[in-house]
């Protein structure tokens, strides 16, 4: 990635660089991005955005981190399927984000090392699954420092998504407790929650149609401690008319679609 980025000729990235520069958030989180210890590819992007987001932070993603076990049942334990989470390299698709705010880093908290089976009401599909890290690449609190002094905590996270697994449905049950987890963190099973949040993030999961299951989603989405803005385009719906095919069978409104997946009968 930092090498696409030094080059300033890849198209994804002068995409993401014309869209953060037409949004032009004071906070943005990105998901995707590589990690590295120096944050070299994180600068890189930033600069090439225009430097109008001084403040950054990246912990390690738990992609690409070796679990010393098989995880994934293929008689070894050096594979990408047997890292904490799957990945061609040691941080490849992290998390970071971008702020013009100050962030509290020393005050972030970072609950990637937590395992899946110590989630309270976790749905671990499997005893290999309970050597499982539950985050696939990140849950944090960072707060952020308002310019009246406060702090706004960012509930991040990026989880997997509920397919390529088998019939023990891993996956589809690690997605329902990545999302779980911030119903169990604002309810204070890991200490007091932050008064003033936001939750935001990949989910990886369309609460109306999709393989995964949503419960935990739906609850996030209707909890009376957040409040869901549904952010919509009319290009969400334009793609599904223009695409038609699976579309016409979702039961979701397509002017909430925020990806374009690959148009496929099933």
């Amino acid at each position: 990635m930092l090498r696409d980025i030094l080059t300033g000729e890849d198209e994804q990235v002068l995409a993401v660089v014309r869209v953060v520069r037409h949004a032009d958030p004071d906070v943005l989180v990105l998901g995707g991005i590589d990690w590295d210890l120096h944050a070299h590819a994180l600068s890189a992007l930033a600069d090439a955005i225009g430097g109008y987001h001084p403040h950054r932070f990246a912990a390690r993603p738990n992609r690409g981190v070796p679990s010393g076990a098989d995880l994934d049942g293929d008689s070894r334990a050096d594979g990408p399927g047997d890292d904490f989470g799957y990945a061609g390299f040691a941080g490849q698709k992290g998390l970071a984000v971008l702020s013009r705010l100050p962030i509290a880093a020393p005050d972030a908290r970072d609950f990637s090392e937590l395992l899946w089976r110590d989630l309270h009401g976790a749905l671990i599909a499997d005893l290999v699954a309970e050597q499982a890290r539950l985050s696939t690449t990140a849950h944090w609190d960072v707060p952020v420092v308002l310019s009246d002094g406060g702090r706004l905590n960012l509930l991040i996270w990026h989880a997997t998504p509920p397919v390529f697994d088998g019939p023990t449905d891993r996956n589809g049950r690690r997605n329902h407790d990545e999302a779980a987890f911030w119903l169990r963190y604002l309810d204070g099973a890991f200490g007091p929650p932050p008064q003033s949040f936001v939750l935001l993030g990949a989910a990886n999961l369309d609460p109306a149609d999709s393989e995964g299951r949503p419960e935990a989603l739906l609850q996030l989405l209707s909890d009376n401690r957040l409040q869901d803005v549904r952010p919509a385009s009319a290009g969400g719906v334009a793609a599904s008319e223009s695409d038609g095919g699976v579309n016409r069978r979702h039961r979701g409104a397509a002017a909430l679609d925020t990806v374009n997946w690959p148009d496929e009968d099933g």
